[in-house]
């Protein structure tokens, strides 16, 4: 997923829960500034912020290892 499928999501998912820009990012305690980039896709936005936000709408993120990845293998 890029940063910009990402900011599509956001604004998509923030347009059908009805809530403005102003609206979602007090409630996900960020800045609207912070918001309108993460939604135009910016690429360095933060990511602790970025999982705010998306935890203040109700999605998830899932992330899992390459296939073949040894569970709780954490060596590097």
């Amino acid at each position: 997923m890029t940063p910009a499928q990402i900011g599509q999501l956001v604004r998509t998912t923030r347009r059908a829960q009805r809530l403005r820009q102003d609206q979602l990012a007090g409630a996900a305690g960020v800045g609207v500034r912070f918001l309108v980039e993460l939604e135009a896709g910016k690429a360095t936005a933060q990511l602790g912020k970025a999982l705010s936000v998306l935890g203040a709408l109700g999605c998830t993120l899932r992330i899992e290892p390459p296939s073949g990845a040894a569970d709780g293998d954490r060596s590097t």
